[in-house]
């Protein structure tokens, strides 16, 4: 089968995909950062009522995540897949949607009103991540230029989460209202805006998979009714294939420990700057900028360690960091350092100002630059991994199936996610947290130190626990630049027709990768 010289990506093929993650990054960072924050403080809603609008949509989408990923891959051969691509009709269809991201944040609405809206943009943003996230697999195998991509994608996440925590210091600067529910109505237009701009330039910097000349040969498929009714049964027939995979295994361990951890901690957060460190939305606001500030210098050491020595250790370390910074905010809440809230109340609000005394800036950013630089590192690491899963697939099933593994991914973080959301809101509410009553929004409650303790023991021990089951798992983690290089060219020599490995190290580390003995690769198992 003859296949064409592959197209060598550039910076700005690297940059164009790597903006996607303006949106897929960027609406998390809104989403977890501050909607929780948004309806308890502004909307009157309980830390109940809150989860479920957030907890909800992650369920259906355990439908919507795998289904999208499957009808992608199988529109390569219809007349939609080989005029306008099979990944990129999901990503036009969304741009001139993706504005409606601020309809969620009009105050004054039902429970009904924030589920339905938060419904809808979730279907949105699942129709362009799991498309989009496929590109980067189609457009190179090479380790160091996935890497790459990779790199571009988790700078601009840490860029696009810096924008949205530092919005609202802008908003509440150039249009006032320090505790105003208008600052995020502003915040969230604006990133509607660059979501429909980033997606656009997707679409015209990168390409899907060429067409061998044996696949140009085949006749562009009519609409099969009923195959189409069999969609849900190969969908999740390939869906649960895709956990036959050895390192795929072992990879979702690693990216639910580290991805996790951030939705408790997120979820939290907010929550424990208001009540514990008494701070209001401009305090948040500069907090989580420092955050993301240290998580974008986290990458960029991240993706150099990655390349040179693998994911493992850089997964390792940022675990550390995270875990010191958890511990710090324990020593905070226990410690209760004197002069602490005299000294922010004489800031004003305003950090980044200068004037604070040592130890107010030491509780302020040692605890949340740590968390910076390990949140990174656990961000980049699985995403990396990501790109070269599809090659281990390959070598089992003779298959290239990018897009399964994108719908199998965001489908697995999406249940995850819910149910991190939901309990971490449960459980606070359960604590006796209590939410600002509907027609005062904005003003702070006192809370009781039951509720209070609560809040922290959840915000610092649940991260540490998923943590740590992520660490455990990356001691038997075995991809890395090495041995996908083998893996690589035993997938070469399987499809010349290879029955046997080239040497008994080679088949060691392909069985190693896939869990599959030698013989059975391929399709012949």
């Amino acid at each position: 089968m003859a296949t064409p010289e592959p197209r060598k990506p550039s910076w700005i093929n690297y940059w164009g995909w790597g903006s996607g993650d303006m949106l897929g990054a960027g609406a998390q960072a809104v989403i977890t950062g501050w909607l929780a924050y948004f309806f308890i403080t502004f909307c009157g809603l309980s830390a109940v009522e809150t989860g479920l609008i957030l907890g909800l949509p992650r369920l259906l989408e355990a439908i919507t995540c795998p289904l999208i990923g499957y009808i992608s891959d199988n529109l390569r051969h219809t007349w939609v897949g080989r005029r306008i691509g099979r990944r990129k009709i999901f990503l036009i269809l969304t741009i001139p949607l993706l504005p409606a991201f601020a309809l969620i944040f009009v105050t004054g609405q039902t429970f009904t009103y924030y589920l339905v809206t938060f419904v809808f943009f979730e279907f949105l943003y699942t129709m362009f991540l799991i498309p989009w996230e496929t590109l980067a697999a189609e457009m190179t195998k090479d380790y160091k230029e996935k890497a790459k991509f990779a790199g571009a994608r988790m700078l601009i996440a840490q860029s696009s989460a810096i924008l949205a925590s530092y919005l609202p210091t802008l908003i509440i600067n150039h249009f006032g209202g320090k505790d105003s529910s208008s600052t995020f109505l502003i915040m969230a237009a604006i990133f509607g805006g660059l979501f429909s701009l980033v997606v656009l330039l997707v679409v015209l910097f990168t390409w899907e998979r060429p067409y061998t000349e044996a696949e140009k040969l085949i006749q562009p498929e009519p609409m099969d009714w009923a195959k189409a009714a069999l969609i849900p049964v190969n969908m999740f027939r390939d869906l649960f294939s895709t956990l036959r995979i050895k390192a795929f295994r072992q990879h979702l361990s690693l990216y639910l420990g580290g991805y996790i951890s951030q939705d408790i901690f997120n979820t939290a957060f907010p929550l424990f700057v208001a009540t514990v460190m008494m701070g209001a939305t401009l305090v948040i606001s500069q907090l989580m900028t420092t955050m993301y500030v240290a998580q974008l210098i986290s990458v960029m050491i991240a993706i150099n360690v990655v390349i040179r020595t693998g994911p493992t250790a850089a997964y390792r370390m940022a675990i550390g960091f995270v875990g010191a910074a958890l511990l710090l905010f324990l020593a905070f809440y226990l410690i209760k350092p004197a002069g602490f809230a005299e000294g922010l109340t004489a800031l004003g609000g305003n950090l980044f100002g200068g004037g604070a005394s040592p130890t107010v800036l030491f509780w302020l950013f040692a605890p949340i630059i740590l968390a910076g630089l390990g949140r990174g590192t656990l961000n980049f690491v699985p995403w990396s991994v990501y790109n070269y899963l599809p090659d281990v697939d390959e070598a089992v099933t003779g298959q290239r199936r990018e897009g399964i593994f994108a719908g199998v991914m965001t489908f697995v973080r999406k249940i995850a996610q819910s149910g991190a959301i939901v309990v971490t809101t449960s459980l606070i509410g359960l604590g006796g947290f209590v939410s600002p009553d509907k027609a005062h929004p904005g003003v702070a409650v006192v809370q009781s130190p039951q509720a209070v303790l609560v809040l922290v023991l959840v915000m610092v021990g649940g991260p540490l626990l998923v943590m740590l089951a992520g660490l455990v798992i990356s001691w038997s983690f075995r991809l890395n630049a090495r041995t996908h290089e083998v893996l690589i060219h035993e997938v070469e020599r399987l499809r010349a027709g290879a029955t046997e490995a080239e040497s008994p190290e080679s088949k060691q580390i392909v069985e190693d990768l896939t869990g599959w003995k030698f013989e059975r690769l391929w399709g012949r198992g």
